[in-house]
């Protein structure tokens, strides 16, 4: 059977996250009914990382065997039609060898984490970011304080308690801020990149450097945290509406 590789984008906003759930709606189940619209017994398809509820995505990847031998163009064009009018696109769609997986052939995620910093309500980004009522984040305390977190380290502090990774060990790649211009308030964007990702990692990590940048905690208190290698010690946990996948990368890029 073909395989095909989908960049996927997605409001996680409607959804009770990636996978497909009996009772609520799921972005799996979405993507696989409109599959089905267009064949019959599709096979379960697979995703680079499952999304909580409520968290969006620009660069999921997906993959789907196929007994038609479609061309991508086309095959995209189809399902884009038939998911309306759920909030899910896809972007980007390839044929990829037999072998490739969405999820095991991944060499690396990157996500982005948005915290808008205003006292006014989000209107036109309700739901699409963190709103923060205080002043703006602490740009140079949240870089200094991230850099702690760079590399190689276990990460219990910053995993959730059901996470059903084998090892709390991972590498973060990259953990980067940045300003962004807004209108009557600030945007602060995280950028985080790694392998793989713990459950609620990047939550974990988010809202803890949200303390930092309020200037509740120090970026050495950050430090500390993670070599506690306590769930006790992390920080709130961000909430999921702030979170988008960005992309996932590959030894060969399906979609180049």
């Amino acid at each position: 059977m073909p395989r095909y590789a989908f960049q996927v984008e997605y409001d996680g906003a409607p959804f009770a996250g990636w996978q497909r759930q009996k009772d609520h709606p799921s972005v799996q189940g979405a993507l696989e009914a409109a599959l089905a619209a267009l064949e019959r017994d599709v096979p379960s398809i697979a995703a680079a990382g499952r999304t909580d509820a409520g968290v969006h995505a620009t660069g999921q990847v997906a993959q789907a065997d196929l007994q038609k031998d479609w061309e991508p163009f086309r095959l995209s064009e189809a399902l884009n039609w038939h998911l309306k009018p759920a909030p899910v696109a896809i972007v980007a769609c390839a044929r990829v060898p037999e072998d490739w997986h969405a999820r095991f052939s991944a060499i690396e995620r990157r996500y982005t984490y948005r915290v808008i910093s205003r006292r006014a309500p989000l209107v036109h980004e309700a739901g699409k970011a963190w709103h923060l009522r205080g002043a703006p984040l602490a740009t140079q305390a949240l870089q200094q304080a991230g850099r702690h977190l760079l590399g190689r380290h276990d990460f219990t502090t910053f995993r959730a308690t059901l996470c059903q990774a084998k090892s709390p060990v991972k590498t973060l790649d990259e953990l980067t801020v940045e300003e962004i211009p807004h209108a009557h308030g600030a945007e602060t964007r995280f950028h985080l990149r790694a392998r793989s990702f713990l459950h609620n990692q990047v939550r974990s990590i988010v809202g803890t450097l949200e303390r930092v940048g309020a200037g509740a905690w120090s970026p050495e208190d950050v430090r500390d945290a993670l070599q506690a290698a306590d769930r006790a010690a992390c920080g709130p946990v961000a909430p999921p509406e702030g979170l988008y996948l960005t992309g996932v990368g590959y030894p060969d890029d399906p979609f180049a």
